[in-house]
C-alpha cells in the first residue's frame, strides 16, 4: 500500500474518533416540565326531579333522584345528600305548589305536606282564598284565559238609582278586582300539551278574604266578566287590592246605546 493512502486512512480514522468523542460529550436533550396539576372541582349530590312534575301533584319517590352538582353552584335552599341522606323518603308524599321540570333541583319552599286537604288548598299562598265564578266564552276572553294568568274582574249591572233620576234605563260597568291570579279553569290547573285555549264554565281565582267578600256580593248584583291582562303588565311582586268604593270613578254608562262616562262621588 502506498504511503499516501496510509496517511489518508489514518486521518479518516482519527477524524471519526474525534467525531464519536464529541457526540458522546454533547448535552442531553432538554426535559419537558411536568404538566400543572388540575384543580379538583368540589361537588355535592343534590336532590332533583327525575321527570316533569306538575302543579298540585303528590310526589312519588320514583320522580326524584340524586344528581352530582358543583358545590359552589348549589344554592343554600337545595337539598344535599350530605345533609339529608333520607331526603327522597322524606319528600315523597309532598304536594307541589309549583311545577318542576326534569332536572330541576327540589326546594322545600315549593312543596307542602298534604296529609289532609286537596291540592288546591296546598297551592294556595298563606292568607289567600280560592273562590270560583261562572264564566262563558263571552265573559272569559273567548277561552284564552289559562291557569296562572292574571285578570281584572268587571261587574256589569243596571243602576236603578240613576234610572230613577234620569227616567231611562242605565247600565254601568266597573272593575271591582284588579290583577288577580287565575288558579284553575274548571278542573284544569296548569297548561298541558301546549294548549292555548281552555273553554270552561267556572274560573277559580286567588283572592284575599276582603276580595272574596267583594266578589260574592258582586255576583248578586249583575254579570261578571274577566278581562285578561298582558304578561308584561303583571309584576309578581304586586299585591292586587279590591277597589275602594269611596274613590270609585270612571264608570261607563250605557243609555239607549249611547255611551257616556261619569265619575261616582
Amino acid at each position: 500500500m502506498k504511503p499516501a493512502r496510509i496517511v489518508v486512512l489514518v486521518i479518516a480514522v482519527a477524524a471519526g474518533g474525534v467525531a464519536a468523542l464529541l457526540a458522546g460529550r454533547s448535552d442531553p436533550p432538554p426535559v419537558a416540565p411536568p404538566a400543572p396539576a388540575v384543580a379538583q372541582l368540589e361537588t355535592t349530590d343534590v336532590l332533583i326531579a327525575n321527570t316533569d312534575i306538575g302543579l298540585g301533584r303528590t310526589i312519588d319517590a320514583k320522580e326524584l333522584r340524586w344528581q352530582t352538582w358543583p358545590a359552589a353552584a348549589a344554592a343554600g335552599n337545595f337539598i344535599r345528600k350530605s345533609d339529608r341522606p333520607d331526603a327522597i323518603e322524606q319528600v315523597s308524599g309532598s304536594i307541589t305548589r309549583v311545577a318542576f321540570s326534569a332536572g330541576e333541583p327540589i326546594r322545600e319552599a315549593k312543596l307542602i305536606k298534604g296529609a289532609a286537604g286537596g291540592y288546591m288548598a296546598a297551592v294556595l299562598p298563606t292568607g289567600m282564598r280560592a273562590i270560583s265564578v261562572e264564566i262563558s266564552p263571552e265573559t272569559g276572553a273567548g277561552g284564552f284565559i289559562l291557569p296562572n294568568d292574571h285578570v281584572d274582574v268587571i261587574l256589569s249591572r243596571r243602576d236603578k238609582l240613576a234610572e230613577k233620576a234620569a227616567g231611562v234605563e242605565i247600565h254601568t260597568s266597573e272593575i271591582i278586582l284588579s290583577n288577580v291570579r287565575v288558579l284553575a279553569i274548571d278542573q284544569t290547573v296548569e297548561e298541558k300539551n301546549g294548549q292555548r285555549v281552555v273553554v270552561g264554565k267556572t274560573a277559580t281565582l286567588e283572592l284575599s278574604p276582603r276580595q272574596a267578600e267583594t266578589l260574592a256580593v258582586s255576583r248578586q248584583m249583575g254579570t261578571l266578566s274577566l278581562a285578561l291582562r298582558s304578561l308584561v303588565d303583571f309584576d309578581g311582586k304586586d299585591k292586587p287590592e279590591a277597589r275602594d268604593d269611596s274613590r270609585r270613578g270612571g264608570v261607563n254608562m250605557v243609555r239607549f246605546g249611547v255611551t257616556t262616562t261619569t265619575t261616582s262621588k
